[in-house]
């Protein structure tokens, strides 16, 4: 779970609930849910910061309405969810013994490191 993100807004501790973009090229300020991930061009306000929000002059405020349907968990939420849960209650599969000296294998195994036969010899 990603940590919870707070209001660009200086010294406002309280936590983001939507994200303003600006569309410079038609004098628009679009604020909306809060956005999945934190863009460098965006900034994320507090409830109290996203409601007395007003725009340059001659600019025009669009305020989206989060879409109720998403509020909740999603079915790929729910499914992401449960595949999670199953694989955390997998038994790990046991690692297969490295092959010993003089068992066949390329050469020698001592923890991480592998000793080759020399080609020359």
């Amino acid at each position: 779970m990603s940590p919870m993100r707070r209001c660009s807004r200086s010294a406002c501790p309280r936590t983001a609930v939507a994200t303003l973009t600006y569309v410079y090229a038609d004098s628009t300020a679009v604020l909306g849910p809060l956005a999945t991930y934190a863009e460098p061009h965006s900034y994320d306000l507090c409830s109290e910061h996203s409601e007395r929000l007003v725009a340059p002059r001659g600019w025009e405020v669009i305020r989206l309405a989060p879409d109720p349907a998403a509020l909740g968990p999603s079915n790929d939420d729910l499914l992401a969810l449960a595949d999670a849960v199953r694989e955390a209650g997998r038994r790990p599969e046991p690692a297969p013994a490295p092959p010993m000296a003089g068992e066949g294998g390329s050469g020698a195994r001592r923890g991480h490191l592998r000793a080759l036969p020399d080609p020359d010899a």
